[in-house]
């Protein structure tokens, strides 16, 4: 029954959702700095960079992440021959993915984030203000730390939908597992069982995740 996977033997198969793990968590580190600077922006008292943060996210959330991803290779690779600092064409397309996958996520991470500083109150940072804090020195130590714990569930759910979008790192040769997949139903009849073994993999990797940090959000969750 399990016959397909004899051409593809395990360290592959692994490989592939290693490959898909290690998208995950560099592009969601990368997502959550980029994506809280721009939710310090769109709350910032300086109009040109409330007006960045705004455009960017505006813009961004309403392009297909395929376009974005195809433009991190078409685009930046080959017109403005922008490389990532890699001589090798897997190292420098595993980057440009991650690149990719960092634009396009960060501008949820910000609007999830921007919905946790709403949830503070006003009074508290007004009240920063009176003690002489900067506008930086109140978000950095009263209102960010308040925010993060207010959106651990909504993060959650930008970190799932992540791992799920790593499948279009394939439409620029990333070794994913959606890359694996189609290489092996073009080789193989068994396109059901192919299918349902891989979302089960994805399946394996989002679950526990969801479930931990949603046991996390309630944990941490501030007292109002």
């Amino acid at each position: 029954m399990f016959d397909f996977l004899s051409d593809y033997d395990n360290p592959t198969l692994l490989g592939a959702f290693w490959m898909t793990v290690k998208l995950t968590v560099v592009s969601g580190l990368g997502s959550l700095i980029w994506g809280t600077l721009l939710a310090a922006m769109r709350v910032s008292p300086v109009p040109l960079m409330r007006g960045f943060g705004t455009a960017y996210v505006n813009i961004v959330r309403n392009i297909p992440l395929t376009v974005i991803i195809i433009f991190t290779s078409l685009g930046l690779a080959d017109v403005f021959g922008v490389t990532m600092g890699a001589t090798d064409f897997k190292v420098q397309g595993f980057r440009l993915a991650i690149l990719g996958l960092v634009a396009y996520t960060a501008a949820f991470v910000c609007e999830a984030i921007r919905s946790g500083i709403n949830t503070v109150p006003l009074g508290q940072a007004e009240a920063a203000r009176a003690i002489g804090l900067t506008f930086s020195q109140t978000l950095r130590l009263i209102i960010l730390p308040q925010a993060f714990r207010s959106v651990i569930g909504p993060l959650a759910n930008v970190l799932i939908a992540l791992t799920k979008n790593t499948t279009v790192a394939a439409a620029i040769g990333v070794a994913e597992a959606a890359y694996l997949m189609k290489e092996m139903i073009e080789n193989e009849a068994q396109v059901l069982l192919i299918g349902a073994v891989f979302a089960f993999g994805f399946v394996v990797l989002t679950l526990p995740t969801g479930l931990f940090l949603g046991w996390l959000g309630k944990r941490l969750a501030v007292k109002r």
